[in-house]
């Protein structure tokens, strides 16, 4: 009888351990790796390999957009099934959460496109908006200088629906969580952009990602203090090598508003990201390796250079 009773005990103890290992497996199964999309690269100087500033977090079949620089719009639907991508997150009916570093031209030209597009698409809830102070004015403007447009779909014979072209905005005031839902947290902070004050970097954080943008930044002692067990920096970066060719004037508003590729270099050994994603790049000439050939003076860890429509694990 003992023995059977033991034996009946091996029996139950090893039905939990495979009921436990099942519910283990699936649950990894069902989490899903946290993607970085590269929407554009570039600067703003207009080349056409490069488009503005703009970036996707993918994780969990939704999608965060982070700045939205010309032609981003284009690119997320570069991304989408409809056009041969891989994302169903980046159907532009699917896009309805968005941050914004700071409101210049080649990070926030395209938001009128993120605002009417997705909407004329099927969008059919409000866009989130977050960002600094202007960026409630400016998704008003636009709305009013597009209220022509709007009232043609509105009430003409095209199908429509009354609320995928509006925005709720929050805008950006200190350091600090700004956006949680069951995919993301996404932690806001003040970086260096020169004398423009109105500018942040943004850390998103996710069940299997700790992914921090740097926004346009000169070395910023506040990126550092968020720039801990990074899984991904995304940093912008100017060319060391083609600096000294530019007049004085220059060189003095880049330091102060920007990175070099030497700085990132030690920035990055600093805070030894898995990842480290150049991007925003003011090559001047510069080659792609001579950048990364500076970086290395410094840091030994994986460095990409980023391009466009570039998927980042």
């Amino acid at each position: 009888m003992l023995r059977i009773k033991f034996l009946n005990n091996d029996l139950n103890l090893f039905k939990l351990f495979t009921k436990s290992l099942l519910i283990l497996v699936f649950s990894s199964a069902s989490i899903s790796e946290t993607k970085l999309i590269i929407l554009g690269s570039g600067t703003p100087n207009p080349d056409p390999e490069r488009y503005g500033s703009g970036y996707a977090i993918v994780v969990n079949e939704s999608a965060y957009i982070v700045d939205f620089g010309p032609g981003i719009v284009r690119r997320i639907s570069a991304m989408s099934p409809t056009w041969g991508g891989d994302f169903p997150s980046m159907e532009l009916q699917n896009i309805n959460t968005a941050f914004l570093t700071h409101i210049h031209s080649d990070h926030s030209g395209a938001l009128a496109d993120l605002i009417l597009t997705p909407w004329i698409m099927g969008r059919d809830a409000p866009l989130k908006l977050y960002g600094p102070s202007g960026l409630e004015a400016m998704s008003k403007n636009i709305t009013e200088a597009y209220i022509d447009d709007i009232n043609y779909r509105l009430y003409g014979s095209q199908p429509a629906n009354e609320l995928g072209f509006k925005t709720n905005v929050t805008e950006i005031v200190d350091d600090g969580s700004i956006y949680k839902d069951k995919n993301i947290e996404v932690i806001a902070f003040k970086n260096n952009h020169g004398d423009f004050k109105n500018s942040f970097g943004f850390l998103f954080i996710t069940d299997d990602k700790r992914i921090l943008f740097s926004g346009d930044t000169a070395v910023s002692a506040n990126l550092k203090k968020y720039g801990n067990d990074l899984d991904i920096l995304v940093h912008e970066v100017f060319s060391s090598e083609t600096f000294v060719n530019k007049t004085k004037d220059w060189q003095i508003y880049h330091q102060a508003h920007h990175t070099s590729s030497i700085d990132l270099g030690i920035i990055a050994d600093e805070l030894q990201p898995k990842k480290l994603v150049m991007s925003h790049i003011l090559f001047w000439g510069a080659s792609e390796e001579s950048i990364l050939k500076d970086i290395r003076v410094n840091f030994s860890g994986q460095a990409i250079i980023a391009k466009d429509l570039m998927v980042v694990k």
